[in-house]
């Protein structure tokens, strides 16, 4: 990405994340919404419908929707063969407890639809140690349905100091369901600022992750490890933050903040509900500085081509700056190393 487009952005963003709901059956350790009840003030399905309509008049390419447990929504169906109708493409988290066959054969009707189901651990052990007991076996058979109904999904794993040890094993379980893997970075927002001393990589995990991405060039990551990445991945254009340039985040209730792990008070943006979304977009003062963040510790390292100070939700959640640099990125990891 240039350096002008950064500081501009585009005209509109090319994803948005979505967390559609604040209600989950589900206490994940890692939870970055810190979800479990329903929000009371949550968009109602006409809000919702509104919304699909101005990112559709936007030109949003895709809506990234998570929660909490999306398929928690009545209206949850609705919505998305709403936003199908009007060419926006859908890729859901979900905790996969909620699909069973019948719900796997209503999406395997959905054609502009992926899912990303998220698994923690190859055993039940270290899966049920972050998402809960009886949890892991859940997950295997929600996957078995949506294969045998070819709903495309992906599995999706956040990288712990628990779950390090069974990346491998993790992408066996990916393909033996015709699936790709999805590994995102651990970050301490939400429930996960309470877990973070059990549940953060180990700073040796981290640099062996790397290597391990570079050899695993199928494996999926976003932009969560761009801070990590090789040339090689670089390639793909996983080299900087997207945050209020790429994508933002909206919240359950409309707020609209950079990224779904700056869902704080310094980043709120305005709220959909009284705010037009396309002025929040190109006129935001928080998005403005997101786009003319300069971490100027980071402007003479040998790699800033390629991270660009890296990531702004881990330098606030670990300094409350976003002006410092991210504490894992491999220069600052070697550094602390040695």
């Amino acid at each position: 990405m240039s350096s002008k487009l950064a500081r501009t952005g585009l005209r509109a963003p090319v994803n948005v994340t979505w967390e559609m709901t604040l209600k989950c059956n589900l206490k994940c350790a890692h939870c970055l919404s810190d979800s479990g009840v329903a929000a009371a003030d949550e968009l109602t399905t006409p809000e919702c419908r509104r919304l699909i309509d101005q990112l559709t008049h936007m030109k949003v390419f895709q809506v990234n929707i998570g929660g909490g447990e999306p398929f928690f929504r009545e209206d949850f169906f609705e919505l998305l063969q709403y936003a199908h109708d009007r060419q926006l493409v859908t890729c859901v988290s979900t905790n996969g407890t909620l699909v069973d066959d019948r719900l796997a054969k209503k999406l395997s009707r959905l054609k502009m639809l992926y899912l990303q189901v998220s698994l923690d651990g190859a055993t039940a052990q270290v899966n049920d140690g972050i998402r809960g007991k009886g949890t892991y076996e859940k997950i295997l058979q929600a996957m078995a349905c949506l294969a045998r109904h070819h709903v495309p999904f992906s599995i999706n794993t956040v990288l712990t100091r628990i779950n390090y040890s069974q990346l491998d094993a993790l992408r066996k379980i990916a393909a033996s369901f015709g699936s790709e893997m999805r590994v995102s970075r651990f970050r301490p927002s939400g429930r996960a600022k309470n877990s973070v001393d059990t549940l953060g990589p180990e700073k040796w995990q981290l640099e062996n992750f790397a290597l391990w991405l570079e050899n695993h060039d199928l494996v999926r990551t976003g932009d969560s490890f761009f801070c990590l990445t090789s040339e090689k991945r670089r390639r793909k254009g996983l080299d900087m933050c997207g945050a209020a340039k790429m994508t933002c985040c909206i919240s359950p209730n409309g707020d609209v903040y950079p990224c779904a792990f700056l869902q704080e008070s310094p980043f709120h943006a305005g709220n959909v509900r009284k705010d037009d979304f396309q002025d929040m977009w190109d006129n935001s003062m928080v998005f403005s500085n997101l786009r003319n963040l300069n971490v100027e510790t980071c402007m003479t390292c040998s790699r800033f081509d390629v991270c660009r100070g890296g990531c702004p939700a881990m330098a606030y959640h670990t300094y409350h700056d976003i002006n410092m640099p991210d504490p894992e990125c491999l220069v600052n990891l070697k550094k602390i190393a040695s």
